[in-house]
């Protein structure tokens, strides 16, 4: 089930060009660069995404930290190298409201 945080998250992504489609991949990835170094800041997380294929995404400071936070609220032990439906699991990416 999607949270508050996941929703604005998605949004978020959305409006930094994320397509929804391709956010379960997206989340993964960022998961992933995470996991190698949890003290990234967002200039980092960036640097890595775009190395991992993701150039047309900038995430900004704050979008990081939500991400961050929704991360770690599933729990970053069980996130390790697993494949994007973990992240997506209940959520359809509709965006009909602001937050």
């Amino acid at each position: 089930m999607a949270t508050i945080v996941d929703k604005k998250l998605i949004c978020r992504l959305i409006e930094n060009g994320v397509d929804a489609a391709l956010i379960p991949g997206f989340i993964r990835s960022l998961a992933n660069a995470y996991l190698i170094d949890p003290q990234m800041s967002h200039f980092q997380a960036n640097k890595r995404l775009k190395y991992l294929g993701w150039e047309d995404v900038d995430l900004d400071y704050h979008t990081l930290q939500l991400a961050i936070n929704a991360l770690e609220t599933k729990g970053m032990s069980q996130l390790k190298y697993k494949s994007a439906p973990w992240y997506v699991i209940g959520f359809k990416p509709t965006v009909s409201a602001k937050y």
